[in-house]
C-alpha cells in the first residue's frame, strides 16, 4: 500500500523545493516528467545570475535567463498555495484515494497556513521582481536601439 500524501508537506515542498521538482516527486513519484523538467529553467536562471556577476548588468543573455528562475519560483509558489487551499475531501480523493474523504493527511493546520502565507508573500515578490527586471531591460534596450537609429 502506498503511503498517504500529506497536504502540509506537499505545500512546503512546492514552496521550498518546487524549482527542483520535489513536490512533483513526492506526489507523483520519480517517474514524473514535469518534476524532471522543472530544474531546467531553474538552472538556466541561475546561470543567468552567474552571467550578471561575471559580465555585468548589461549582459543581454542574462536578461532572458534570469526571469526563468523567477517565473519558476513564482509558479511553484502558486502550486504551494493551490495545494494548501485544497479542500480535504478533494485532496484525499486525488492523492489518497484509498483513505476516507476526511482523513488527516488532507487536513489543513497552522503549519499549512504558514506555508500558504510564505508562498504568497515570497512568490508574489519574486514574480513582481521578475516582471520589473524583464520590462526594465526590454525598454532600456528599445530606447538604446531607437537612439542608435536616430543618430
Amino acid at each position: 500500500m502506498k503511503s498517504a500524501k500529506n497536504k502540509t508537506l506537499a505545500t512546503w515542498l512546492a514552496f521550498l523545493g518546487g524549482p527542483l521538482g520535489l513536490h512533483r516527486f513526492y506526489l507523483h513519484g520519480l517517474g514524473d516528467t514535469i518534476g524532471w523538467l522543472l530544474p531546467i529553467p531553474t538552472a538556466l536562471g541561475l546561470y543567468g545570475m552567474e552571467r550578471i556577476a561575471a559580465n555585468g548588468i548589461d549582459d543581454q543573455m542574462s536578461w532572458l535567463l534570469v526571469p526563468l528562475l523567477g517565473f519558476t519560483i513564482a509558479a511553484c509558489s502558486l502550486m504551494a498555495i493551490i495545494y494548501g487551499l485544497m479542500a480535504p475531501e478533494k485532496w484525499n480523493a486525488r492523492f489518497n484515494p484509498s483513505l476516507d474523504q476526511e482523513a488527516a493527511p488532507g487536513r489543513t493546520n497552522w503549519i499549512t497556513v504558514f506555508g500558504i502565507g510564505a508562498a504568497l508573500m515570497i512568490g508574489t515578490a519574486i514574480l513582481m521582481a521578475s516582471f520589473a527586471y524583464s520590462f526594465e531591460h526590454y525598454f532600456q534596450y528599445q530606447i538604446e536601439e531607437a537612439r542608435k537609429i536616430s543618430q
